[in-house]
């Protein structure tokens, strides 16, 4: 019988899938489709591997789209092909399995079973969560703040982390917010948090009315909440290049300092999944520094 044209096999990187419901519409607003999606990760594979392999991933899934239900996956899901990388990692409630994204074959077979949004650690399964390599600090936004306050946080951090001899990089979350990454030489994860926590501490004291460094959601109306706390080695971060399940389909998009500095509009630095690839075969990845060692420095 012929393929149905919402099923498709593929040979990727020798390993062969059955991609299925192409033509569902993941993101109503927009109209982009499954197929879509997984066309956006088949070429964005090669800027978004070196951000995320090594890393023991966790997934929101939402195999229906917008429309149906979405959660939070730390183990492999049903039907995850058997040649897709699995690290043992250790929680609270015990040793789990999870997927590790070291193949644009992987990204796929992830995609296609609804494993949207990719989200990693600042740490990998190598090096252990006594080795972070990765620092990270989330800007989000409280209630009537935005994208364009964040921007002007995240420059002062930038400035603060260079005198602490940290190179800050920074990448739109596909949200809201904004995310600041530092390349680090191997680091406990309860150093890194302490360092990031007492920097937003800093932050607060030196803008308390446009800053905030609680937990506390009271707190955040009108102010930049710098969120120290995903540098837990038990904490995720989403991954630059993944996908956003959002009203419409958002990238975490690596961004120049240029950009960020010029934004007065949230939306200047909101991108679509096709804007993301333009952006990437016209500057290749603006976040490559970050997986060298050009950049890695101790913490202070």
């Amino acid at each position: 019988m012929p393929a149905s044209p919402d099923r498709q096999a593929v040979e990727i990187e020798g390993h062969r899938l059955s991609l299925s419901h192409l033509d569902r519409v993941l993101f109503p607003a927009s109209g982009h489709t499954k197929a879509q999606v997984l066309h956006y990760y088949a070429r964005v594979a090669g800027v978004l591997l070196p951000h995320a392999t090594g890393r023991p991933a966790s997934f929101v899934r939402a195999p229906e789209g917008l429309t149906g239900q979405s959660w939070v996956a730390k183990n492999p899901p049903g039907g995850v092909p058997g040649w897709v990388p699995v690290v043992p990692v250790e929680h609270r409630e015990g040793v789990t399995e999870q997927v590790v994204i070291d193949s644009a074959a992987a990204l796929i077979a992830m995609a296609n079973l609804g494993a949207y949004e990719v989200h990693v650690p600042q740490w990998t399964a190598a090096g252990g969560p006594d080795a972070h390599d990765r620092l990270v600090l989330d800007l989000d936004p409280g209630p009537g703040a935005d994208l364009v306050l964040c921007c002007r946080v995240a420059q002062r951090l930038r400035q603060l982390l260079a005198d602490d001899g940290l190179t800050a990089h920074a990448v739109v979350s596909g949200s809201k917010g904004l995310h600041l990454y530092a390349a680090l030489s191997p680091t406990p994860g309860r150093a890194a948090s302490a360092y990031a926590k007492e920097l937003a501490g800093r932050m607060q004291g030196e803008h308390p009315g446009l800053v905030v460094a609680s937990m506390a959601r009271a707190a955040r109306r009108g102010k930049v909440f710098i969120d120290w706390s995903q540098n837990a080695s038990a904490k995720t971060t989403a991954a630059p290049y993944t996908v956003r399940l959002r009203d419409r389909p958002g990238v975490a998009a690596p961004v120049g300092w240029d950009e960020v500095a010029a934004c007065t509009r949230p939306g200047e630095l909101a991108f679509t999944p096709e804007e993301v690839l333009d952006r990437v075969a016209a500057h290749g990845d603006l976040l490559a520094p970050l997986t060298g060692d050009d950049t890695r420095r101790p913490l202070p």
